[in-house]
């Protein structure tokens, strides 16, 4: 969208400042329009009645306001509920609310998680996740990671009280954009939730690990690491090829001891990969000296691939020699299984019907009408 005028949920409070003194507004004005977008949540510029008529065309004259286009909602049976938003330039993306409910050995809350993709597919390879099966189409921008949660909330009526990047892309690929995101997110002026409430989940980028760490924001970090050892990630990762566990975990190292704060390791379990008694074990060694939290996600069934999650006993006894060597760990209940919460499996569903739709309607124009 190069020719695209740019979208005011993508500029930080200084950037709105600047053009404001550029427009010959008071500087007050910086405040009542943030007020309207992340206070209001009102993103028509015609409706910010104590703008002055001018300023509200020369708003509308610069700038994009609006929502992604909300597409389909899917709910669950556990209130778990995936958004597919169509973006300006038609690409789909989808995002995750997870409610509030206890982990099984876990600790129970009151969140309400969104998981919020920072790509519109992925061009890491992890074999056994949806979102990159389309391949990787573009990053989305700061606009577009905020606007998914403005449209949910809008939608729901609920306030999300922790974001997650861990729906579509790899967010440490997205990092500007990302990094800008998380600036609005955060900020009183924006939407206020906690650094410490914001997790940005990598597949391994060990350089940007390292970048993240120095930054001044408690925000959280998990790692996506799905395998315990060289040869599963291999197996599935295509990324560990270029940062394998030795590189990662020396950078998990630093992030650690920057910002004081332990990290997630998040472990997708799939039957006959990684669901072994010799992971688990290898899994504790790895987590011990970070004092990581491990999370273990029984695999979501993704349509077109061949994993399959592990029986219950098997879960449960992964995640019991992990708590056996005392590291801290939790099991996720079912939790959007019934609706294909595996990121991207949405989308693809979606892309398929239209291209089925549009192969149907060439048939019909290529094909003669006879009597």
């Amino acid at each position: 969208m190069p020719d695209a005028p740019p979208h005011i949920l993508g500029l930080s409070r200084p950037e709105l400042a600047g053009f404001l003194a550029g427009a010959g507004a008071p500087a007050f004005r910086t405040a009542q329009i943030l007020d309207w977008l992340y206070g209001k949540r009102v993103m028509d510029f015609s409706k910010m009645l104590n703008l002055p008529a001018d300023l509200r065309g020369r708003l509308s004259a610069t700038f994009q306001a609006g929502l992604p286009e909300l597409v389909e909602v899917q709910g669950s049976d556990d209130t778990t509920r995936k958004f597919l938003f169509r973006l300006a330039d038609g690409q789909l993306v989808e995002t995750v609310f997870i409610p509030a409910s206890p982990a099984l050995y876990g600790d129970s809350s009151d969140r309400r998680t969104l998981c919020v993709s920072s790509q519109v597919g992925c061009a890491y390879g992890c074999k056994f996740c949806a979102s990159g099966l389309d391949g990787w189409k573009r990053n989305l921008t700061t606009a577009e990671i905020v606007g998914q949660l403005l449209a949910v909330e809008a939608h729901t009526g609920e306030r999300v009280s922790n974001i997650v990047f861990m729906g579509m892309g790899e967010p440490f690929a997205n990092y500007q954009n990302l990094m800008r995101a998380i600036e609005i997110l955060n900020s009183p002026w924006g939407t206020g939730i906690g650094a410490r409430k914001i997790t940005v989940s990598t597949s391994g980028l060990v350089t940007k690990i390292r970048e993240f760490a120095d930054q001044p924001l408690q925000t959280r970090l998990a790692i996506s690491l799905h395998g315990a050892t060289d040869d599963v990630r291999n197996r599935i990762m295509p990324i560990n090829t270029r940062f394998p566990l030795a590189q990662l975990m020396d950078a998990c190292s630093h992030y650690s001891l920057r910002k004081k704060q332990h990290l997630t390791f998040e472990l997708i379990l799939i039957a006959g990969v990684n669901d072994s008694p010799d992971q688990a074990r290898a899994l504790a060694k790895l987590a011990a000296p970070l004092r990581a939290k491990v999370n273990i996600i029984p695999y979501n069934t993704v349509q077109g691939l061949d994993w399959v999650r592990p029986d219950v006993a098997v879960q449960e006894a992964f995640l019991r020699i992990l708590l056996d060597q005392g590291i801290p760990a939790t099991l996720r209940r079912e939790k959007g299984h019934d609706i294909a919460a595996a990121c991207g499996q949405l989308r693809l569903r979606h892309a398929d019907a239209a291209s089925s739709t549009e192969t149907r309607k060439n048939l019909f124009a290529q094909t003669p009408l006879t009597a």
